[in-house]
């Protein structure tokens, strides 16, 4: 790790020194700041040849690590690709640009089911690029029952085989929607009782987990998961033994959307690179890459049928009755912050 770090410090000393020795022009370059593994970074490569623009590339690995340091300033990101609720946050508080569609002409290519959403019921501030749920990964030869619903991870058959997500709002999401209520609800009663089933089945938990979570189930270390769809594909694919399935009482369906940061220097650069991102080509090679599912209507069509018949990754309205997306709690986030705290302290 020390010395990927070291090398990526001389790559980003060497590059600065380039760029600054050759009076580079700020219009000629835009930073782009996306998820950890979010993007066949070959497109990267060929965005910069195709128009001259430099693409400076950065990770973060949680929507709120996202949204402080954007927030902070000091970095002009010309485009973010945030989730859902954390787009609804930033437009409440003015930090995003509205999109020149004119610019964006490969934004006819994004499936209507897609638009207006509501983070953005007008489609003004962002561009969808993936989209998921959250379900259960089981191990078929350690669960030799239905798995339809959240209350199996509450099965003390199971204790020391259950991971769940260390994640807040997806660990208390799926509590409440076991119990009934909505994932996104500001009644502290209802809090307080998730808050009481998540101690109760705390014993049961091997590990709360995030990435690590893909080698343990790969691995048979675990019977039952909490996980991302495109992350349970992958699995799949790795082990056989593995399924996944949206629980009966509901799920979160997320969406990942692109959007151009008011730090942004080059908005006019941000938007081509938007527009590149949806052309269909480049759209059917990233989605092919990242594993996850595309709103994009002509990379879906090229995708193999094996894939795009994949409820994991495509399923039916069927599969999703029940579900929520989250919502920005504003005010109440803390509570949630809370439930969870006392909760990972018992």
């Amino acid at each position: 790790m020390k010395k990927s770090l070291s090398l990526g410090v001389v790559l980003l000393l060497v590059a600065g020194i380039l760029l600054g020795g050759c009076g580079s022009d700020p219009k000629n370059t835009i930073t782009v700041y996306n998820w950890g593994d979010y993007i066949d970074k070959s497109i990267l490569n060929s965005f910069e040849k195709e128009y001259g623009i430099k693409v400076i590339y950065e990770e973060f690995a949680t929507n709120e690590d996202m949204y402080i340091k954007i927030k902070a300033g000091g970095s002009s990101y010309d485009v973010a690709i945030p989730s859902d609720y954390m787009i609804k946050r930033m437009i409440n508080e003015d930090m995003l640009h509205k999109i020149d569609f004119t610019n964006v002409p490969n934004y006819k290519y994004i499936d209507e089911r897609f638009k207006n959403l509501g983070f953005d019921p007008n489609n003004e501030y962002s561009v969808p690029y993936m989209w998921g749920t959250v379900g259960i990964l089981y191990n078929k030869t350690m669960v030799d029952e239905p798995v339809d619903s959240w209350k199996i991870l509450w099965d003390e058959k199971y204790a020391g085989q259950i991971l769940m997500l260390d994640s807040q709002r997806d660990s208390i999401g799926i509590t409440l929607k076991m119990l009934g209520y909505s994932l996104n609800t500001k009644n502290i009663n209802e809090l307080e009782e998730a808050k009481i089933k998540l101690m109760e089945q705390k014993p049961l938990v091997l590990a709360y987990v995030g990435d690590e979570v893909k080698d343990k189930m790969i691995g048979g270390e675990a019977a039952l998961a909490v996980v991302w769809s495109g992350d349970a594909v992958f699995m799949k694919r790795e082990n056989p033994d593995l399924e996944y399935v949206i629980p009966k009482e509901g799920s979160n369906i997320w969406y990942d959307s692109i959007v151009i940061p008011k730090t942004s220097k080059n908005k006019e650069a941000a938007e081509k690179f938007i527009n590149y991102l949806c052309d269909p080509e480049i759209a059917y090679i990233n989605a092919d890459y990242i594993g996850y599912s595309t709103p994009h209507t002509e990379a879906v069509k090229r995708l193999p049928e094996e894939i795009t018949g994949d409820k994991t990754l495509y399923p039916g309205p069927d599969d999703l009755a029940n579900s929520e997306v989250f919502e920005d709690l504003a005010d109440f986030l803390p509570e949630y912050a809370r439930i969870w705290t006392e909760v990972l302290a018992k």
